[in-house]
């Protein structure tokens, strides 16, 4: 029963690899994305900006990058509460 069990997990795995690799494009070629023209032709003029990827962090996608931070921030938070020393008077 065992060795079927792992049989079966061997085989899915192997699939999902040659799946993977089959849908692999060659190496250096690039994605097709449209909007990656659209950032690089306008940054400079709209944002006033020299690098594109500061242009695209914090204007184009600043509210995305503050739900970032603000989600980093509580996961912090919530490591130290819960590994935080109690006093005696807590317990």
């Amino acid at each position: 029963m065992r060795k079927a069990i792992l049989f079966v997990a061997f085989l899915f795995v192997g699939a999902f690899l040659l799946l993977g690799v089959a849908d692999m494009r060659p190496f250096g070629e690039p994605q097709m994305a449209v909007m990656d023209d659209y950032y690089i032709q306008n940054a400079q003029p709209e944002v006033a900006v020299n690098n594109a990827v500061t242009a695209v962090v914090f204007d184009y996608r600043g509210f995305d990058t503050l739900g970032e931070a603000t989600v980093l921030f509580a996961a912090v938070v919530g490591v130290l509460g819960l590994f935080r020393k109690l006093r005696e008077d807590e317990r």
